[in-house]
Parts: structure tokens; C-alpha cells; sequence
């Protein structure tokens, strides 16, 4: 998970249904669908500003399903893979972004195509009638 963050797998809650789409009686029967949630108000793992980072980024419960495969284990842990995301996601904090001014020579460059553009549309125009 994130790097402050170990959620033991007590706190996972998780439900297994059938899947849908085609499959026969195999898909119709098997319960291979998994479907992972987080309470996150509930978990006494998270610190105040992981829980309120939490609350405000993605809500109260955090869910992840998978129906890939057939296997319900292997679904278990792609749901599981996928909430980890979902939570790594969440508790990522964005570097401030320092704003940064164009270099002197960046502008006389930007000028100097400036300069030499007009220069060419004025050489396409149409001389005036007093030249």
C-alpha cells in the first residue's frame, strides 16, 4: 500500500457474487466476483489527516471489484490490488509547484521569431500604391 500506510486485512471487508456475462452454468453458479471495501471513518489504522485526506478525496467506503477471471483468489487479489491503488491514489499529496519566469535570453529568442515572422508577412503583402 502507501508508504506510511499497512491496513491489516481485518479492516477489509470483502463480498464474493456471481459474475455476470456469458459463462453457461459455470458463471451462473460460481461465486467468483469479488468486491473489496475500506471503511474509512471506521479504521483505527488511519491517522486524522490520512482519514480526512481520505474522506475528502474518495468518501466514506472505498470499493474495488474484479470479475476477470474465473478464479475467485485470483479475483480477491486484483480487487485487492485495485483498492490499494485506490487508496495509494488517495493519500498522495501533490508537490507545491514553484512558478518559475521565462530565462532573458528565452524571451529575446521568442521576440527575435516574433520579429522575423512579421517580418516575413509584411514581404507577402501587396506593395502600396505610393512605393
Amino acid at each position: 500500500m502507501h508508504r506510511g500506510l499497512d491496513l491489516p486485512l481485518s479492516e477489509i471487508s470483502w463480498r464474493a457474487t456471481t459474475s455476470d456475462g456469458p459463462g453457461g452454468q459455470h458463471a451462473n453458479r460460481t461465486l467468483s466476483r469479488v468486491e473489496v471495501q475500506f471503511d474509512v471513518e471506521a479504521s483505527p489504522t488511519l491517522g486524522p489527516r490520512q482519514r480526512a485526506r481520505l474522506l475528502q478525496r474518495l468518501g466514506p467506503v472505498v470499493r474495488a471489484s474484479a470479475s476477470e477471471t474465473r478464479s475467485q483468489a485470483r479475483n480477491r487479489e486484483l480487487a485487492l490490488a485495485r483498492l490499494a491503488t485506490k487508496l495509494d491514489a488517495g493519500l498522495r499529496v501533490q508537490p507545491a509547484r514553484t512558478p518559475t519566469r521565462p530565462t532573458r535570453s528565452s524571451q529575446a529568442r521568442r521576440m527575435e521569431g516574433k520579429r522575423r515572422r512579421g517580418e516575413t508577412k509584411r514581404q507577402r503583402r501587396r506593395p502600396r500604391e505610393d512605393d
